[in-house]
């Protein structure tokens, strides 16, 4: 099956006028390394700034670096470049996995991590594009970010453009009426540049989300809406590598939803499945722990 998709992806690279590669195309050893040493980046921004999101930030970091290591196409040198793939981090309080792999690919110097949620920095706590290079669109208000995939689906559509669009949403911003809007709107148009990834890790800022606001079983919900639908697990990079890769290669298809399995504060033990590490910064001391165990 891995092979199987990484032909396809070839085949679609071979036919795209000015279809950019993936500029690192690690290997999913080198991807697993990678994923372990932004966690640690992460951890330590978020301990600097005394503030911010490290649960959803840990769990959604393996998708995230499947991204941009193996899967997008993108160019750190021109994040303008029309044909490049997006990334869309519609759950916007977990920039923190993403301010780290765009230091880390280049967007923006390492150093400006030091500056997450501080006056004069550029990197705010949720993302904004006018201040970050690589930030595709500014995130705060939760389930925004899927409509904004289709919007750009639809003109790269009119641009006669092929480029995919990828959306990260996440479990208690499912609970927005904004993401349904959108979820009916996407095969309605037959977006199937349009990839949706659910960070499921069950738990939200006020509790899990049984008890929150029960989303029930989220694959037959997004199947009903019509979207091909794959579930995996969200932190086995070899499966996250080979479903990325074969996903939104056609214009006029069915969109797709990956509901990804995933664990909050992945990583780190003290912070999994703890819901009190939604919202709740490291401590210097919780962060020496953490960099032993990522070690």
């Amino acid at each position: 099956m891995f092979a199987a998709a990484v032909m396809a992806a070839c085949t679609f690279c071979a036919q795209v006028p000015g279809y950019m590669a993936n500029p690192f195309n690690l290997s999913t050893d080198q991807l697993r390394v990678k994923a372990q040493q932004l966690r640690g980046d992460i951890l330590t921004m978020l301990t600097e700034a005394k503030s911010g999101h490290p649960g959803g930030s840990l769990s959604a970091i393996d998708i995230v670096t499947a991204l941009y290591y193996r899967v997008m196409n993108h160019d750190p040198k021109n994040p303008s470049l029309p044909n490049r793939d997006r990334f869309l981090l519609s759950k916007g309080h977990a920039c923190p996995a993403l301010y780290a792999t765009l230091a880390d690919c280049g967007y923006f110097p390492k150093e400006w991590l030091k500056g997450l949620r501080k006056l004069g920095g550029h990197l705010e706590g949720h993302p904004s594009r006018l201040d970050t290079p690589g930030i595709e669109m500014s995130a705060g208000p939760l389930g925004q970010g899927l409509a904004v995939g289709n919007g750009m689906a639809l003109a790269g559509r009119l641009d006669k453009m092929d480029h995919r669009v990828f959306v990260m949403i996440g479990c208690g911003e499912s609970q927005e009426g904004e993401i349904w809007e959108a979820a009916m709107a996407a095969p309605h148009y037959k977006l199937g540049h349009v990839v949706a990834i659910q960070d499921y890790n069950g738990l939200q800022i006020d509790g899990t989300n049984d008890c929150v606001m029960c989303l029930g079983d989220m694959a037959a919900k997004w199947m009903a809406f019509g979207w091909e639908t794959i579930e995996i697990d969200g932190h086995d990079m070899d499966e996250i590598v080979d479903v990325l890769s074969r996903v939104g290669l056609h214009d006029d298809a069915p969109p797709t939803m990956i509901v990804a399995h995933t664990v909050k504060g992945k990583g780190v033990t003290f912070m999994e499945n703890k819901v009190e590490w939604h919202g709740t910064a490291p401590s210097t001391d919780d962060l020496a722990k953490a960099l032993a165990e990522l070690a």
